[in-house]
């Protein structure tokens, strides 16, 4: 408990974190690089990002664009937020809200491009509205998405990716869908960079395969 008020407290008073309390939080929504970043560049979001190691790895790699980490864990948000402090990262940001309340804090469109990573899967029937590819959640990324934009899913597990599929088919507006079971044996690895968390590492280590798939949405 004492080691997560701590982290509470620094991301208390961290620019490159946006959460209840602070000012830009109510009124940052359409105005992300106006307000938030010091370059006017496309915005890709992760949602649940968990410790944020995939954003900060991509906003590492590519400073041409701004990244957005959310997830609604503070204490693991710090993580991020520290490693993005450590290396300078300037077009690196982390909201700390519930997916539920995404379209509160982006316009519509105004997202380029939004990663998935590992998220968590509610395996339970009675959870399935909870998933975060299920449809009323792909229904807000599809608003806050710009046109043409991408969707990415990166996971380990076999339910929630099929699921996933299976979503996607009942719908009249994807385009551009390609999956693999196996990213890392399909021709599809350079497309995830072969960022590694360390949940992946974890995954993997038990004989995971990781699953990928990405797509558009027409209009």
């Amino acid at each position: 408990m004492k080691n997560k008020q701590y982290r509470f407290g620094v991301i208390a008073q961290r620019a490159n974190v946006l959460e209840p309390g602070k000012e830009l939080f109510t009124r940052i929504r359409g105005h992300w690089n106006e307000s938030y970043f010091p370059k006017v560049q496309p915005i890709t979001a992760e949602l649940a990002c968990g410790r944020g190691e995939y954003s900060v790895a991509l906003a590492a790699r590519f400073p041409e664009r701004n990244y957005v980490g959310v997830d609604v864990k503070g204490d693991r948000i710090w993580k991020g937020s520290t490693m993005a402090v450590e290396q300078e990262l300037t077009n690196i940001g982390f909201l700390r809200t519930n997916i539920l309340a995404i379209e509160s804090f982006f316009a519509p469109h105004e997202v380029d491009e939004i990663w998935l990573t590992f998220p968590d899967p509610r395996p339970r029937k009675r959870d399935i509205k909870r998933r975060l590819t299920s449809p009323r959640f792909l229904e807000m990324y599809k608003r806050i998405l710009r046109p043409g934009g991408l969707f990415r899913l990166k996971t380990d597990n076999t339910g929630l990716f099929a699921y996933t599929l299976e979503v996607l088919a009942e719908r009249k507006d994807v385009v551009g869908l390609r999956s693999t079971t196996d990213v890392y044996q399909s021709e599809l690895r350079e497309e995830c960079y072969d960022i590694r968390t360390r949940y992946e590492e974890m995954f993997a280590a038990k004989g995971e395969t990781i699953k990928y798939l990405r797509f558009q949405f027409s209009s």
